[in-house]
């Protein structure tokens, strides 16, 4: 398993415990269409984020329930432990089988079907991520990964998301050719490596009665807190990590401009190389002596590596992400000026 760092978004590198693989979708279909999530699932990853996240100190945990159709209902969960790699003698793999094994005996889903973790301003986009649910869909078709975004949820909606990565993003991570011709040939762009699967959040009548309950008693004061404007500090942090991402972006296409020209410096060197072996060749002629042997201009210059194209990619995605939080945010904010103003009207 992989090790769990901040911000990482790395979970337990695929869970290779998981017996058997899933069933297989159909050739360009998604293996699940609908995402249900029961209620306590979601209570119990807002708990251990407030529990154990502080800042952008990233939580994760394990998924289970079951697979109806193309339906994957989520109907518990478990939080990873809070640890560092100085801890050696902890096994991750080792204390989720104990963890599952023990929800068995009670007569609990118990069947792995993904994973969750908490980001930071939306910075989930990042290649442990990639990593850990290709391992997961590789071992368990129908894997999807939970976002949960506390940020967002402190502000008076319930983010949460489910993620698969795309058929065609699996295929490449099979083949572990992430070169610029490879992701070219199978078409991969930043808005085709994750696809989001719809979530419903399914709760029992008792706890709808109660929420009902909750709702008639909470004060109408209360409920005004959502309209407050003192949210600056959120956009800012959302910029500045928007920034600093479009300057990552820069860095690769300076190393991608770099490479053509190293390339175009080499044609050029290979060129003038034939031109003065060609020239050597027709003196030897003519003194009537035998041409030079022919050699191998590949091995006499080396082409240059091309630089990682799949960084770039996640860092276009993340950037798009970021794009999309600038926006949502604008128009909740405008959404709240509206929502203020007639309450203003309302009650002069």
């Amino acid at each position: 398993m992989a090790s769990r760092k901040e911000g990482s978004g790395a979970a337990g590198g695929g869970f290779g415990a998981a017996k058997g693989k899933g069933k297989a979708a159909a050739a360009g279909d998604s293996a699940v269409k609908q995402v249900q999530i029961d209620g306590l699932v979601v209570l119990k990853i807002i708990k251990h984020y407030q529990e154990e996240g502080q800042g952008n100190e990233v939580v994760q945990g394990v998924l289970l329930g079951l697979v109806v159709d193309d339906r994957l209902e989520i109907t518990n969960c478990f939080p990873f432990p809070q640890h560092t790699e100085d801890d050696a003698d902890f096994d991750e793999v080792q204390y989720q089988m104990e963890m599952m094994r023990s929800l068995r005996h009670v007569n609990i889903d118990h069947l792995h079907v993904g994973w969750y973790q908490s980001t930071y301003y939306g910075s989930f986009v990042t290649r442990a991520l990639l990593d850990s649910q290709f391992s997961y869909q590789h071992a368990i078709e129908e894997s999807v990964v939970l976002i949960y975004d506390p940020i967002k949820t402190a502000q008076g909606s319930l983010s949460l998301k489910a993620y698969r990565l795309t058929p065609k993003l699996m295929e490449v991570c099979k083949e572990k050719d992430f070169s610029p011709e490879a992701l070219k040939k199978a078409n991969i762009a930043y808005e085709n490596m994750f696809e989001e699967v719809p979530i419903v959040i399914k709760n029992s009548y008792l706890i709808n009665v109660m929420l009902w309950e909750l709702e008639k008693k909470s004060a109408v004061a209360d409920r005004h807190e959502l309209l407050s404007l003192a949210s600056s500090n959120h956009l800012g942090k959302s910029l500045q990590l928007l920034m600093d991402r479009v300057d990552e972006m820069s860095q690769d296409i300076v190393k991608y401009n770099t490479y053509l020209r190293n390339v175009s410096k080499q044609q050029q060197q290979k060129h003038q190389y034939q031109q003065r072996r060609q020239q050597e060749n027709i003196q030897r002629q003519s003194r009537g002596e035998a041409p030079l042997p022919e050699e191998d201009i590949n091995k006499l210059f080396k082409p240059p590596q091309p630089p990682a194209r799949m960084e770039s990619l996640l860092i276009a995605g993340q950037i798009n992400t970021y794009c999309q939080n600038i926006k949502e945010f604008n128009a909740q904010t405008l959404g709240k000026l509206f929502m203020a103003q007639a309450l203003q009207d309302y009650n002069n």
